[in-house]
């Protein structure tokens, strides 16, 4: 124990003096690797991999294979420099063997699930200068429940929605506590740590991690006892892209209860409802999530159990909302899950099931974690950003429960402890540089505008809200700490002991720690 003490605090010292080697020259480690060659490598996948199996720029279906998954126009241009090569991975040995071309011949290799990442950093790069190919695992989705152990395993290619349609599938009475989205791809949610409706009552998505396998940078598959607990505890949570490649997730599944309740309210900024929010904040852990989009206030609510129970904590918590049995629902769990993924009853169980099809819009996105109540006079300000011509919307996630009471430090996401996540959205469908403009000027300017408000030293962010304007590569230790604030130091020497010539890497992937101190 005193050694490690003595080790965790040279480490710390050091860290104090370098700020991380990423911020001025890279490791030791990093420059042995070789330089990129790109005929030699697009040689060796055609050798090692069937021909189905990859696109090239030269494949007639190359474009088809880029898009399929990706859901923001922003990223779909001429200008976006795209990888070499795309493996649509259909087994572990098609992902093992991208893996060791791309290391034999100096090109990283990205993975990508369901596509959301919101900078597109699974499938696009900022350098055009550094070739880069895609592992896609769309077709490693297989969902596989056991019902008696209440476990499923699911490839990370699989969708939120298929992962909820399988279980549902199964049974009545299980489910899982991950995101509202049925189109985000579940290896990229369990990365970022993942968060939905059942969170206060259930926790993290990623808390229900027990298990995993992954592919490392020697190529290697490995599960939970093979891989070790330091790079199980990274990947659930530290974000995907930089550690390896994970193929597949063994979950815990939670009981749910055979009636849920829902109900979706509306209450227009003219009647009080800048005090609605105050008042809000102070009971938040316990209370609906929040969209604010014009001058309407959207309160969501999920209840795990019937509308009477549901009426009564209302009243008895938030009685300023006015909740009545008519406002309520009842409804099985995922009859719930389609009712907040479609706005709406009656969708049949199979729409969870559609992946989505090329993107239709293009979209902006940041996020913040708010500590203490705002100030009214902060919601009056919000209003008027909302009046804006280029205006988006804002969710707030309130946090709370068992999310709570977990250790900041037990996996890399460390916002625990926080009253809520809040949300900036920006969309718009117009093409050209005009919309664009306005539009990420909305988003900036209330971003800018909310900072007295929100989390300091560091500002925090949700990892899975990626946000490139934290800064890119080079300024890790900036992004690093709003997206895992201490928790970032043991991410990096995770990182320098599985991955050390830093393989897996994009603009905001984990940087190894300098290789002198990768044995501490």
């Amino acid at each position: 124990m005193a050694i490690r003490s003595f080790a965790t605090s040279l480490l710390a010292a050091y860290l104090a003096i370098v700020q991380y080697v990423t911020s001025v020259t890279p490791t030791a480690a990093a420059t042995a690797a070789p330089s990129p060659d790109t005929a030699t490598f697009l040689h060796c996948l055609a050798v090692h991999l069937p021909p189905q199996a990859v696109y090239t720029n030269a494949s007639r279906l190359y474009r088809i294979a880029l898009e399929s998954s990706i859901k923001n126009l922003l990223f779909v241009t001429p200008a976006t420099p795209t990888p070499i090569a795309i493996v649509a991975a259909g087994n572990a040995s098609h992902v093992q063997a991208a893996v060791r071309c791309g290391v034999r011949h100096g090109i990283s290799v990205r993975p990508r699930s369901g596509g959301h990442d919101y900078e597109g950093l699974s499938y696009r790069s900022l350098r055009a200068g550094r070739p880069f190919a895609v592992v896609d695992l769309a077709w490693l989705r297989a969902v596989s429940v056991d019902v008696g152990n209440e476990t499923a395993w699911v490839g990370s290619g699989a969708t939120l929605g298929e992962l909820y349609y399988a279980i549902a599938n199964h049974s009545a009475r299980l489910g899982f506590p991950g995101g509202v989205g049925p189109t985000v791809g579940v290896g990229g949610h369990l990365s970022g740590g993942g968060f939905g409706l059942l969170l206060r009552k259930h926790g993290l998505a990623a808390d229900h991690v027990i298990d995993a396998v992954i592919v490392d940078a020697k190529g290697k598959l490995l599960d939970r006892a093979a891989m070790g607990e330091d790079l199980f505890w990274a990947i659930r949570g530290g974000g995907g892209g930089s550690f390896g490649i994970v193929l597949s997730w063994k979950l815990r599944l939670v009981r749910v209860p055979p009636v849920v309740t829902v109900f979706t309210i509306h209450r227009p900024r003219n009647q009080s409802t800048t005090a609605l929010l105050t008042r809000w904040q102070q009971v938040a852990p316990a209370m609906p999530l929040v969209v604010l989009q014009n001058q309407d206030a959207q309160f969501e609510s999920l209840y795990l159990g019937t509308c009477a129970g549901l009426v009564a904590t209302m009243a008895r918590s938030f009685p300023e909302l006015g909740v009545k049995a008519r406002d309520c629902i009842e409804m099985t769990w995922i009859q719930s899950v389609l009712y907040f993924a479609f706005y709406g009853t009656g969708k049949p169980m199979e729409q969870l099931l559609d992946r989505g099809t090329k993107p239709e819009r293009y979209f902006k996105a940041k996020s913040d974690y708010v500590t203490e109540p705002m100030p009214s006079h902060a919601w009056e300000s919000t209003w008027s950003w909302l009046l804006e011509d280029g205006a988006g919307l804002l969710i707030l996630d309130p946090y709370g429960g068992r999310m709570g009471s977990v250790a900041p430090s037990a996996t890399p996401f460390p916002h625990r402890q926080e009253l809520y996540n809040l949300q900036y959205y920006g969309f718009w469908f117009e093409n050209g540089t005009e919309a664009k403009e306005k539009h990420m000027g909305w988003i900036t300017g209330l971003h800018r505008e909310m900072e007295p408000y929100v989390s300091k030293n560091p500002r925090g962010a949700y990892v899975n809200y990626r946000d490139l304007d934290l800064g890119g590569y080079g300024k890790a230790r900036v992004w690093g700490e709003s997206y895992f604030k201490a928790n970032f130091e043991r991410l990096a020497a995770v990182k320098a002991k599985v991955d050390p010539h830093d393989f897996f890497r994009h603009e905001q992937s984990i940087p190894p720690l300098v290789s002198t101190l990768r044995n501490l």
